[in-house]
Parts: C-alpha cells; sequence; structure tokens
C-alpha cells in the first residue's frame, strides 16, 4: 500500500529544474529575455500545479487519519481482549497445575489398579457368577472413570499452550499493524512538508529570476554593441585548445556556439553556401520545408525605432547583420539568406508594418546608411521575397554560431526542425560541421571575456585542479545541499557579494584535486554528461547541473556559452 501511494505522490508532483541565468552572446539577437520571462511563467506554473497536487495528498491524509484513527480503536480493542485473556489464562494456568497433581495422581493409581486387580484374581475370589459380574464391572466403571479424568485434564493443558501461542501471534500481528499504520502516516506528512518547502523553495527562484531579469536587461544594452556584419569576431589565442596555460593538470571548459542556437546559422549558412548551397535550399535547412518563400510587397514600410519608416527595400539595405566580404568569397547564397531572413523577421515583428521594430542587436542591427557593395547586390537579387508560414511572414531566427546543432522553436504554429547541421548528422559533427569549415571562431571557443574585453584579472580560461575542484564543491551545494546556495557565486571582486571561500566549499563537498574529465553527448545537441577523477574517485553530473555550477562559481568572466560542450585537459 505505501509503494501505491509512493507513485500517487510522485505522479501528482512535477520535479522543477531551475535553469540558471546565463547572459546571451550571440552575435545577431538576444532572446534571453524572453527566454527568461518563458522560464517565470514555466516556475509559476510548476507552482500551482505542486499546490494543486498537494492539496488532495492533504486530503488524503485527513482520511488516512480517520482510518488510521479506526485502525488504532481496533488494535485497542483487540488488546483489551488479549489482555482478558491473558488473564483468563493465568487462572486456566493455575487451575492446571493442581489438575495436574490430580492427572499425575490418577494415572499413578489407574496403574496400580491394572497390575494388582487382574481379571483372575477377581474370578478367583469371587464366590458367585453375580459377584463376579459385579467386581468386573466395578473395575470397568472406575477405569472408564480415570481414563476420561486423565483426557479432559490433557485436553486442557493442550488448549492452554494453544491459546497461549495465539496470544503471541496476535500481540506480534497487532504490533506489526501499529508499525505499518505509523510508517504511512509518516510518508504522507513528510512527503507534505516537502512539497510545501518545495513551493517556497519555488517562491524564492522566481524572486532570483526576477532579479536576474533586470540584470540580463542591464547587461545586453551595455555590452551588446556590434554584430557579425558590423566587427568580425575576434579569436583570441587563450581561447583556443592549443593555449598553455603554463601548469598541469589545467582544465578548460569550450563551448560550441553561443546563445541562441535556433533558426538560421549565419556561418552555417556561409559554410553551406560555399559547399554549392542555393539561398532556397540553405533556408529551407534551417526553417524546414514547411515554410513557402514568397514575394510580398518591397514597398511595404517598416517602422524603426529612432530612425523612422522605411521601405521593406530600403530597410533591408540598412541591416548590418553578415560581412559583405563573404560575398567574395563564395557566400553569395548566404547574403540572400539573410536578406530574406531579414525582412521576415522585420515584418513578423512588427505583424506586417503594425509596430516598430528596434535598431539594435534586440531585434536585428539597423544603421541609417545603406551597407552597399555584396550586400545590397543581394538585397536586389532577392527583391521581395520573404519567408511564409501559415499564410503570414514567419519569424526567421538567426544567430551567428550554433556549435553544430540547431534547435527547434515555433511561430505561426509551425515548427522548425531540431538537426546536426552537418553533411553526415551527427558522426560528422565535430570535423565536418558547416560553421567549422566556414571558419566562425565562436564554433569550439572557452569564454573567458566580457565582449568589452573585460576579463575580470584573467589571462586565459584554464583552472587548475584545485579551482576545478572548487567547481566540484559548488556543484555540491547547489544539488546536494549542506550550505547556502545563495553564497555560491565566483569568488572575485568583480562580483562582489559573500561567496564562499574555496576551503569553505572544501569543508562542505569534501573534493579537493581533479585529475581527469570526459564527457558524453545526446543525440539531442547537448552535453548529457561530464565524469570527473577526484580525490573522492569517479564521479558523474548532468551536463545541464554542471553548467548550472560552473556558471555561478567559475572565476572572473569564465563561462559556458552553451548547453553542447567540452572539457580540455593539459
Amino acid at each position: 500500500m505505501l509503494s501505491a501511494w509512493k507513485k500517487l505522490f510522485h505522479t501528482g508532483l512535477i520535479v522543477v529544474a531551475v535553469m540558471v541565468f546565463i547572459v546571451s552572446w550571440q552575435g545577431v539577437r538576444a532572446e534571453s529575455l524572453e527566454e527568461i520571462e518563458k522560464q517565470m511563467a514555466d516556475l509559476q506554473n510548476q507552482m500551482e500545479l505542486s499546490m494543486k497536487a498537494t492539496t488532495p495528498l492533504e486530503s488524503e491524509v485527513t482520511k488516512l487519519k480517520q482510518q488510521l484513527a479506526g485502525i488504532q480503536a481496533q488494535i485497542k480493542a483487540s488488546e483489551t481482549k488479549l489482555q482478558t485473556l491473558e488473564s483468563g489464562i493465568k487462572e486456566r494456568d493455575d487451575k492446571i497445575k493442581s489438575q495436574y497433581v490430580i492427572l499425575a495422581a490418577k494415572v499413578r493409581d489407574l496403574y496400580k489398579k491394572n497390575s494388582q486387580n487382574s481379571p483372575f484374581l477377581i474370578f478367583a475370589s469371587s464366590s458367585s457368577a453375580a459377584e463376579l459380574t459385579r467386581g468386573l464391572a466395578y473395575k470397568s466403571a472406575a477405569n472408564d472413570e480415570d481414563k476420561d479424568l486423565i483426557v479432559n485434564i490433557t485436553k486442557d493443558i493442550m488448549k492452554l499452550e494453544e491459546d497461549k501461542k495465539k496470544i503471541q501471534n496476535d500481540k506480534s500481528r497487532l504490533a506489526g499493524l501499529q508499525t505499518k499504520m505509523d510508517t504511512q502516516k509518516a510518508f504522507f506528512e513528510k512527503e507534505i512538508a516537502g512539497a510545501k518547502k518545495w513551493q517556497s523553495e519555488l517562491s524564492s527562484k522566481i524572486a532570483v529570476l526576477s532579479a536576474k531579469q533586470q540584470s540580463i536587461l542591464a547587461e545586453k544594452t551595455g555590452t551588446f554593441q556590434t554584430t557579425v556584419g558590423d566587427v568580425p569576431l575576434a579569436d583570441d589565442p587563450a581561447s583556443r585548445p592549443d593555449y598553455n596555460p603554463g601548469f598541469s593538470p589545467a582544465f578548460a571548459m569550450f563551448s560550441f556556439g553561443a546563445p541562441h542556437f535556433k533558426g538560421m546559422s549565419q556561418y552555417g549558412a556561409y559554410g553551406r553556401a560555399k559547399s554549392g548551397q542555393s539561398y532556397e535550399t540553405i533556408l529551407r535547412a534551417y526553417y524546414g520545408n514547411g515554410i513557402e518563400i514568397k514575394d510580398h510587397n518591397p514597398d511595404a514600410q517598416i517602422k524603426v525605432d529612432g530612425y523612422g519608416s522605411f521601405s521593406l527595400e530600403d530597410y533591408a539595405k540598412r541591416i548590418y547583420e553578415m560581412p559583405g566580404s563573404w560575398g567574395d568569397n563564395g557566400g553569395m547564397e548566404a547574403l540572400k539568406s539573410q536578406a530574406i531572413a531579414a525582412r521576415s523577421y522585420a515584418l513578423a515583428r512588427t505583424n506586417n508594418g503594425a509596430s516598430s521594430i528596434c535598431a539594435t542587436e534586440a531585434c536585428q542591427v539597423f544603421k541609417a546608411s545603406p551597407k552597399g557593395g555584396k550586400w545590397e547586390e543581394a538585397v536586389n537579387a532577392t527583391r521581395g521575397k520573404v519567408v511564409y508560414v501559415g499564410g503570414a511572414p514567419f519569424s526567421t531566427w538567426y544567430a551567428s554560431t550554433s556549435g553544430g546543432y540547431q534547435e527547434s522553436y515555433s511561430g505561426n504554429g509551425y515548427s522548425t526542425p531540431g538537426f546536426w547541421d552537418t553533411p553526415s548528422g551527427q558522426s560528422g559533427w565535430t570535423a565536418q560541421a558547416y560553421e567549422k569549415t566556414a571558419g566562425s571562431p565562436w564554433f569550439y571557443k572557452a569564454w573567458y571575456k566580457s565582449r568589452s574585453g573585460d576579463a575580470c584579472g584573467r589571462s586565459h580560461p584554464w583552472l587548475n585542479s584545485e579551482e576545478m575542484a572548487d567547481i566540484l564543491n559548488a556543484w555540491k551545494v547547489l544539488f546536494s545541499g549542506g550550505g547556502d546556495s545563495n553564497r555560491v557565486t565566483p569568488e572575485s571582486s568583480c562580483w562582489g557579494g559573500s561567496p564562499y571561500s574555496k576551503s569553505d566549499l572544501r569543508d562542505i563537498g569534501g573534493f579537493s584535486s581533479v585529475t581527469g574529465a570526459s564527457v558524453t553527448y545526446a543525440n539531442n545537441g547537448v552535453t548529457a554528461n561530464v565524469t570527473f577523477q577526484t580525490n573522492k574517485g569517479s564521479t558523474t553530473i548532468s551536463g545541464a547541473d554542471f553548467m548550472k555550477a560552473f556558471n555561478l562559481r567559475a572565476p572572473g568572466r569564465i563561462s559556458l556559452k552553451s548547453g553542447l560542450f567540452n572539457i580540455e585537459r593539459k
């Protein structure tokens, strides 16, 4: 019964893994604010579900308490009955003791009579047949009386022993019922207490996300000043796997791509164009075969915040989202794909011009002067062309680099595909990804600076053995308790607050050194698990949990930008 109640409880509650805040670093649009809002809505929904699940559970506890009260009354009645039986057993036991003396005497007397008064002696001593008959009859009656008394006393003794055994069995059964009843009651009360604590934690986590929402808004407006099309991505030698940090063992986390991983990869489109794919093939690869590429009114008006209104074509000519130089290096079809995606996104974002669109990476980068060159050629070559789904322009998301896997997203009741962006699927991922062949410096990178160049005192992203163990201790506090999770923040003056020291975390988690690390990947484009060799033996952590712990505790600006990552060791 207890197992069934556990299944009921765990079916009713939903386990929530609260996602850690990650500042968006994608080179096109920062959708993280919308994602955070979605997380907040999801958390609120989970808390409501928890409350709904807890309410019937509390009702079940009330019913259980009533049932337990009834069972308890029955147990008490049974105990009273047993006490009465035990009292009777004692009286019978005392009586049996005296009967046992009689029994022994009767058995002894019967034996004597049978051995001394044989039928032959009675016959020899009788003077007549009548006297012989009376003698034999008397002897038989006396013997029968003694035998009956012996049998009855023996039955009483056997019944007494049987009743004693039954009483002991009943007492054991009642004790078992009482234990089971107490266990079920304790289980429900514990689970309800846990559910209410979980609801309280959810409330606090929602509050934390709300604060992070303000933080990400400030971060986005403060650092998102450039795009792929405006300034090429810098390739920092210290962020590459061949960098020598000067100590060993050394560990660095390498992200495949940077947010947001949805829609069209700009570097992926460039790689596809260089491999001979047309703009239509490129768009269908990233947005799926359910799209239509249709002609739209090129004179439709687009209102841009701070700039006024422009025709759809004049607006597209002022978009700075892809380097025009790509058109001179085999990437003309990628520029055409970008031009169509830019029109589609603007129309979907403004509801066909009914509202305005921002001019920054929060939407797509717009400047007052036309970009010209190969970009304008691509705009003119695709004049008026727009991606449609369900009779309306589709919100064509895109980003600089996705790391080789494109995530699905939905719009207009339609979902884009999720897939490995390589010629041969996952098997050719790290070597053949279109982004890699296109030369994206963000395809495989260890991040330790903000885009403004602030490294918070770090000259590279590599961690030593003690720093790596510190991340594991942070993970221990975050996911196993034993400390204050709010103090799991970078041990750096750049971030402020009251973070744990390494020794404080080591006292809680117990990890003091890491000597090795390996990862496994899932089919859906994320790192599934990370396994470390430590002073405590082998420790395996889910990729999502490790990413949260790492981004909350890694020193300086060191961070993971993607759920698809690897760990390099030197």
